[in-house]
């Protein structure tokens, strides 16, 4: 553990954070193969949502990330994998337009815990959260300590123990500690996390200022109805009168609910009837 802290940093991640993140993951998740993201991801990622990801800094030095994206929750299966949520891993499930801030990853270096820096990844989260106003925080949390009770315990029951504090469980305490209620074991989430024989707690984290947006009429259409006029050339005494007739029209194809009301070229032709007696331009002298 650092001894002397000069400064605290929470900043945007940027690619040139990128080996101080592989470095940490690699440190971090030593019990699981592949158990960092390639530096296009990383790239990809923060091209599409940069202020879902930050990193943490003690005096200028790597200590702590928090990766997230936008989801719109509803399109994904209650029991839903992490390869699932992040669209095999490219983040293409990522949408501005969502409605949940879903947690990829969150974690502190060995060296620089205890100093309370996850809770300051989780307040920020919580914030952006509120910021975007999104109904609330989603992720999948490890069960890491699982695999030492896993022989006489089902996930439910460890789950239990851990909330109860008969089991202490590194992750799934702090989360809880931070606000956050688990709502459902998901089976097969982390494919190679074999210390939490793959399980996952779905914790969750409610918006309570979130003001549900509303639906705005669509300005696009799939199918344009018009109505098309048979219009029957008469005299009409002045420009009032045929206004009548054209809006008796209207009103009839409105019923139809028709987009556009087609009129004949020249339907306001009979207006020119009064000038009749006047010589065309050829017949002018």
């Amino acid at each position: 553990m650092i001894k002397t802290i000069e400064n605290i940093e929470l900043q945007y991640l940027t690619i040139d954070d990128y080996q101080d993140l592989k470095q940490a993951m690699i440190e971090i998740y030593a019990s699981m193969e592949n158990t960092y993201w390639s530096e296009s991801q990383i790239e990809n990622l923060i091209k599409k949502f940069p202020e879902g990801q930050v990193v943490i800094k003690i005096n200028g030095q790597f200590a702590g990330c928090a990766l997230s994206i936008i989801v719109d929750y509803d399109s994904f299966d209650e029991g839903h994998t992490y390869e699932d949520v992040t669209g095999n891993f490219s983040f293409s499930t990522h949408d501005k337009d969502g409605d949940v801030l879903y947690g990829i990853d969150v974690f502190i270096k060995s060296d620089f815990r205890g100093l309370r820096l996850g809770r300051r990844l989780y307040d920020y989260r919580k914030e952006l959260c509120e910021t975007l106003n999104l109904r609330g925080i989603v992720f999948g949390g490890r069960m890491p300590n699982y695999h030492k009770f896993s022989k006489t315990i089902s996930p439910k029951e460890y789950l239990e123990k851990v909330k109860r504090k008969e089991i202490y469980d590194p992750v799934l305490n702090f989360q809880i500690s931070n606000d956050f209620h688990p709502s459902k074991i998901l089976k097969g989430y982390l494919e190679g996390d074999a210390n939490s024989g793959e399980f996952a707690v779905l914790l969750e984290w409610d918006n309570i200022y979130y003001q549900k947006k509303s639906k705005k009429a669509t300005t696009k259409k799939t199918v344009v109805r018009l109505g098309l006029i048979q219009w029957q050339m008469r005299l009409y005494k002045d420009l009032e009168e045929l206004m009548e007739h054209a809006e008796f029209f209207v009103d009839s194809v409105s019923a139809y609910r028709s987009d556009f009301a087609v009129f004949p070229e020249f339907f306001n032709a009979p207006l020119m009837a009064d000038n009749n007696h006047l010589p065309d331009s050829k017949n002018k002298k």
